[in-house]
């Protein structure tokens, strides 16, 4: 096996590890292993790009490195600027947080909760602390292998750009970061499994690692409102209690506090907070290990509570809208496989939380000059179509499960024609997943538009529904859940391109037509004929066009 060099690094602190009671020969076997079987596997950075036919002995991970260093290239400019530390460095390390910490939840949550290691390491001579050790250093050496690349080249800028003080506060800093992602994401972790367990749990991880995502993404926008850019030259903030709670602001503050010499309170504060919270939460979470791997059993634990299910409103709405018996079926399967498929889920919420998010996100812009009064006088309405940005994501991913080895059951089945399949499993995800969504911004919409949006609304959701039927059309056809996930990294991505603008035609379309009187019922009349004629030849596929 091969013996890495960061474990030959690592050796140089085994007393440091033996005084906390870690058998470090034994850890470092273990990381060994763990090194060797990370070659292995393909980071989601490159499932894009993933080919089946690799050799095993390539390292996928190392691979994908290189990657991140082309991802980092957007931080650079920050290092160029010049005056406000905190406001440069505040936005550096929010994308660097974002990044490291869906990183964290893509690659390696199934790391931090996994049983295997319990299961078989543990009934040998090793101890608890040993494991727990181990798979700690772990996560943290990828996550700085991670950050260092995807940090490189602004690391490398500042050093010529900015002096070797800046490095140094930057090289300290960037560590200080990933413990404590790493530190806070397994305490989270623990958080919940004190309180629920088995099959509950799983879906509640998945629930906080989407929640995450989205409430990071919203800090970029936050981060930006929180400086005033009224003079140009010099850019001001205006300190608030809650500022506190905004991890990257403190990692801004250090450098204001050395370089610049700013001593005002609020950089103090910044700066211990820095420095502390990163080392307590590690501290926390070293001391609670035990606990997080006992806890951990419970995610083999299932409730057996099985609740009847009663014919509620998605059953009524279902026989409206699906007119064949065939349809209404595969409606509530794909309804059914779309609720308990856990992995369908974890690829498919955020999708729906940034759908969620960006139009609130672009109604916000530049609104801060004129208000809500400026909003409800404006066309920004338009935004409510980034709404439609899942679609493709989504329909790409409805075929496919992990429960794929069931899909012969298609072939049990006395159909004719494909066509109530296809068709009852996308109305399934209207009524799901889209229709909730699009109804939640509505109201919004109309409250910030005080009303004036419902036949603009209604246009845009017969877009929707256009748009859904030419995604259909344009991609690889595929029966609903029928191929493993591991099949979706071979399909062509490059698809969504050309469909973004497809999105983007039908919404100048709208914009362009409704400035004319009755340009907006003209408009409805149209997509109702449309949608009725493509929605009855679109679905019926034979056996020869499905891939």
């Amino acid at each position: 096996m091969k013996d890495f060099k960061v474990l030959r690094l690592l050796d140089k602190f085994k007393p440091l590890f033996e005084k906390t009671g870690v058998d470090y020969p034994i850890m470092r076997k273990i990381l060994q292993v763990k090194f060797t079987l990370d070659g292995r596997r393909t980071p989601t950075v490159m499932m894009n790009n993933s080919n089946k036919k690799k050799k095993n002995e390539e390292n996928s991970f190392i691979k994908s490195l290189w990657i991140y260093i082309i991802f980092g290239i957007i931080l650079v400019p920050f290092v160029f600027m010049e005056g406000n530390y905190l406001f440069q460095m505040s936005f550096l390390f929010g994308i660097l947080m974002f990044m490291m910490m869906t990183t964290l939840i893509s690659d390696f949550s199934s790391v931090l909760l996994d049983l295997r290691d319990k299961d078989i390491i543990l009934s040998k001579p090793v101890s608890g602390k040993t494991l727990s050790m181990a798979k700690t250093i772990h996560i943290i050496i990828y996550m700085l292998s991670i950050t260092f690349f995807f940090v490189g080249p602004a690391l490398i800028v500042s050093l010529f750009q900015r002096g070797f003080s800046f490095f140094i506060i930057f090289l300290f800093e960037i560590i200080l970061m990933d413990l404590l992602i790493v530190a806070l994401t397994a305490l989270l972790y623990l958080l919940i499994l004190k309180f629920f367990d088995g099959e509950k749990l799983k879906d509640i991880i998945n629930y906080v690692q989407i929640l995450l995502t989205i409430t990071l993404s919203i800090g970029y926008q936050l981060i930006g409102r929180l400086f005033d850019f009224s003079d140009i030259m010099g850019i001001q903030f205006n300190p608030k209690w809650w500022q506190y709670l905004i991890p990257p602001m403190w990692f801004g503050a250090p450098f204001e506090l050395i370089l610049n010499h700013n001593n005002e309170f609020y950089i103090l504060s910044f700066s211990i907070l820095a420095l502390a919270v990163p080392i307590l939460a590690i501290i926390m979470y070293t001391k609670l290990t035990p606990s997080f791997e006992s806890n951990l059993q419970k995610l083999n634990n299932i409730s057996g509570e099985v609740k009847a299910k009663d014919k509620g409103l998605k059953h009524l709405i279902s026989q409206w809208i699906c007119r064949t018996k065939e349809e209404r079926t595969f409606f509530r399967f794909a309804t059914n496989m779309m609720k308990n498929e856990r992995e369908f889920k974890l690829r498919v919420y955020p999708s729906l939380g940034f759908s969620l998010i960006f139009p609130f996100i672009f109604l916000l812009m530049d609104s801060s000059s004129g208000g809500v009064g400026d909003v409800s006088t404006s066309r920004r309405y338009f935004s409510i179509y980034f709404v439609a940005l899942m679609i493709p994501t989504i329909l790409m991913t409805i075929g496919y499960s992990s429960k794929y080895k069931g899909a012969w059951v298609y072939k049990t089945m006395p159909l004719n024609s494909t066509e109530p399949i296809f068709k009852g499993t996308i109305k399934a995800f209207i009524l799901n997943l889209l229709l909730p969504l699009y109804i939640l911004q509505s109201v919004v919409f109309m409250i910030a538009f005080k009303g004036k949006l419902f036949l603009d609304l209604i246009i845009v959701f017969l877009n929707i529904l256009l748009y859904i039927v030419i995604c259909f059309k344009m991609m690889k056809k595929i029966l609903p859940f029928s191929e493993p996930f591991e099949m979706s990294n071979q399909s062509g991505g490059l698809i969504i391109i050309p469909l973004f603008f497809m999105l983007a035609a039908l919404a100048f379309a709208h914009f362009g037509i409704t400035v004319y009187k009755y340009g907006s019922y003209i408009l409805i009349f149209v997509l109702i004929a449309l949608n009725l004629v493509l929605w009855k030849r679109s679905f019926d596929i034979s056996l020869e066009e499905l891939g």
